[in-house]
């Protein structure tokens, strides 16, 4: 499945708007007190630990819009957006959400 960050995809003509799909992950309080007890891990001001932490949840969140994205017959996701919340009490929470449209291209 193709997924772009695009309204459009190069040389594919749409031949169908299926819907707006979405998929989202979230990361407890507890990832966050883990991380933080691993600070060790911090080199040149990066956490190594964190960044995959929030790879996997991006990964998530994507899959999680594609599979919406084939349950509606579509074949490719347009228009894609990434957005990163802190929710919950004390800003416990992380959420990673992706969102676009799914296309059905030739």
């Amino acid at each position: 499945m193709i997924v772009t960050t695009t309204p459009s995809i190069e040389g594919r003509q749409i031949n169908r708007y299926c819907g707006v799909v979405a998929g989202e992950a979230i990361l407890g309080a507890n990832l966050f007190k883990d991380l933080l007890a691993g600070v060790r891990d911090i080199v040149g001001g990066r956490s190594a630990t964190y960044e995959r932490e929030l790879q996997r949840a991006r990964e998530m969140a994507l899959t999680e819009m594609q599979e919406k994205a084939r349950a509606l017959g579509a074949n490719a996701v347009v228009g894609v957006d990434l957005d990163y919340e802190v929710l919950g009490q004390r800003s416990g929470m992380l959420m990673v959400s992706a969102s676009g449209t799914a296309v059905l291209i030739e």
